[in-house]
């Protein structure tokens, strides 16, 4: 069968990371992450993510992350495709519609707009959203927090809210996943995901 591509999304503290190497292992799939796993998208995500870069205009922040996502999309997610390789990336488009559209307030239909361009129209085959209350994610949070995972409470609602509302609406498949459960429990639940949604074995 051809190969899938498939995104891990969620707030900060949803185990996504987690969640994402768990089902590469078990599909025999490429493992990348969103932003960063490129040489260029590692010195972009040192501008995104540190706290010493203080505010960023939430135009810049959103053209930050489809650089990454350009870059990310030309050097791993597609040859790795047209190598015959699964692929399970954690975060793509979602993270961006739904922290630089939802919890940032730009026009969550422009910023969708820019990563398609970014990425020459590449969407997942399947996108799993891994739901978790706000104040649960914030607990599993450590005390050295990067700049999003640094924004107030607020922000972090609109995330979700963003997340959910794509989850409900997108034209692309997605599925919403209970994360508050123990590790190996929504590991289980996303393999039973994928393997009715994808046809995949494991």
């Amino acid at each position: 069968m051809s190969a899938v591509f498939i995104a891990l999304e969620g707030g900060e503290g949803c185990g996504k990371s987690t969640q994402a190497r768990l089902l590469a292992a078990a599909i025999d799939a490429v493992a990348t992450f969103e932003p960063g796993d490129t040489p260029a998208g590692r010195r972009l995500r040192d501008l995104l993510l540190s706290p010493d870069t203080g505010a960023l205009d939430a135009r810049t922040e959103a053209l930050l992350m489809a650089a990454d996502r350009a870059q990310h999309v030309a050097e791993v997610v597609r040859p790795a495709l047209a190598a015959g390789r699964h692929v399970v990336t954690d975060r793509y488009v979602g993270s961006s519609m739904a922290y630089q559209g939802a919890g940032r307030g730009l026009p969550v239909a422009e910023v969708r707009a820019l990563s398609a361009w970014a990425t020459g129209g590449l969407w997942p085959d399947l996108t799993v959203l891994l739901d978790v209350p706000t104040a649960l994610a914030a607990a599993r949070l450590g005390v050295e927090r990067d700049r999003f995972e640094s924004e107030g409470d607020h922000f972090h609602e609109r995330v979700a809210e963003g997340f959910r509302s794509l989850a409900a609406t997108a034209p692309e498949p997605w599925v919403v996943i209970d994360g508050a459960r123990p590790v190996d429990e929504v590991a289980a639940s996303v393999r039973v995901v994928v393997r009715e949604r994808l046809q995949l074995t494991m």
